[in-house]
């Protein structure tokens, strides 16, 4: 395991590493989920082993720390995530993200060009929330006092899992970044990028619109079949071929 002080005061950002040649590849997970849980099958996968990996926690979740005067919105998230590669010495990572790290990736290229080479998004949010969902039903005191028990007890079983190991504060906060007040311009950023860009969908996910907007400004667009939002799981080997095909494309 390695980390990078890149937070407030001595806040630790960690991430798991698998050897390998350059360019890095660096996974970003999604909300109240961690980068072990959601890729290690992925970057083992032959279609994709043999890059240097880095499996990377956002703070909040995993196995990064939980600092509570961190902002924990997606531009927040973007940059202690350059902090933290620049401290490992990457440049022109490749850089995969699911649903909120997907987020995090696209804002990450938009901000240090110099970090990212290629991107593959899988049901990136691109637009703020219409709706504050089930955390955002709470206060974050409400949701920290005991609110986080409800949003557990309503979220499936393999998410549960993830979630309730993560930071209620972390948590809270990233869910609130995807608020219209708060969120990034994410789609505009990501037309605007030069880069190979893939953006990858479930075929029971989340629809995606704009998609011929996508399409024209050089995006390519796959989806994953028999899977849903959480396709690394809901079909291991469609998710990983989508993955290798979008690194693969120009």
């Amino acid at each position: 395991m390695r980390h990078a002080e890149t937070g407030p005061g001595t806040a630790r950002i960690r991430w798991s590493e698998l050897p390998g040649d350059e360019p890095a590849r660096v996974y970003l997970h999604g909300l109240g989920n961690a980068s072990g849980a959601s890729f290690a099958h992925v970057a083992a996968h032959p279609l994709l082993a043999g890059r240097r990996q880095l499996l990377l926690d956002l703070f909040g979740f995993g196995l990064s720390d939980r600092p509570a005067d961190f902002g924990y919105g997606i531009a927040d998230h973007a940059d202690a995530v350059a902090a933290a590669l620049d401290s490992a010495g990457v440049t022109g990572a490749e850089v995969v993200g699911h649903s909120m790290g997907g987020s995090v990736a696209v804002v990450l290229a938009a901000r240090r060009p110099d970090l990212v080479s290629r991107l593959v998004v899988a049901e990136a949010t691109l637009d703020p929330a219409v709706e504050r969902g089930r955390i955002g039903r709470h206060t974050e005191d409400g949701f920290v006092s005991g609110g986080h028990e409800d949003v557990l007890a309503a979220v499936d079983s393999e998410w549960r899992a993830t979630m309730r190991l993560a930071g209620r504060v972390g948590l809270y906060r990233s869910a609130a970044g995807f608020w219209a007040e708060s969120f990034p311009p994410v789609r505009e950023m990501l037309l605007r990028m030069d880069i190979p860009r893939t953006f990858v969908r479930g075929e029971r996910g989340e629809p995606l619109d704009g998609a011929e907007e996508l399409r024209a400004a050089g995006v390519r667009l796959d989806v994953v079949r028999n899977a849903g939002h959480t396709m690394m799981f809901d079909n291991p080997d469609g998710f990983i071929h989508a993955v290798a095909t979008g690194l693969a494309h120009d």
